[in-house]
């Protein structure tokens, strides 16, 4: 394949994947229950899916973002409810997050809106071949995240 195919089939890929990411949050978004945010649902699945404690850095860095942005989601969050943040009792400098039994019931609420969206979309494109994608976008994740 030459240089230029590929460059063509590259422009190809990722344009096709930030407009399925675009059109996905935006579906997604509008899904969620009143007053969550797709940050917030990714934050409480994230937590819910682990069940331990994470520090606010391990989290920014989870999902790449900043500190404070991270920082932002988690107080929005323990102002609703969904989170438990805590001292580190070893150093006072570090705090420690976790999912509290209503952040489970938001999380759990969110998924049960966007739980059709989603398997319906794997229905009709078939299951078969969105196993056989899977394996390419864990890829494609790793070879990004190892850029930084």
């Amino acid at each position: 394949m030459s240089e230029s195919s590929v460059d063509t089939l590259s422009v190809a890929l990722f344009s096709e994947m930030f407009m399925a990411d675009q059109l996905a949050r935006t579906r997604l978004s509008k899904a969620l229950p009143k007053g969550m945010e797709l940050s917030h649902f990714s934050v409480l699945n994230h937590l819910a899916r682990l069940n331990e404690e994470k520090s606010p850095a391990q989290l920014a860095k989870a999902f790449h973002v900043t500190r404070g942005a991270m920082t932002n989601t988690l107080n929005k969050l323990e102002w609703a409810g969904h989170v438990h943040i805590r001292p580190d009792w070893d150093d006072a400098r570090r705090k420690f997050v976790t999912i509290s039994p209503s952040g489970r019931a938001a999380r759990d609420a969110a998924l049960q809106a966007i739980t059709p969206i989603i398997g319906n979309m794997v229905t009709k494109i078939g299951t078969d071949r969105v196993r056989n994608a899977l394996p390419v976008l864990r890829e494609m994740r790793q070879l990004l995240s190892d850029i930084e």
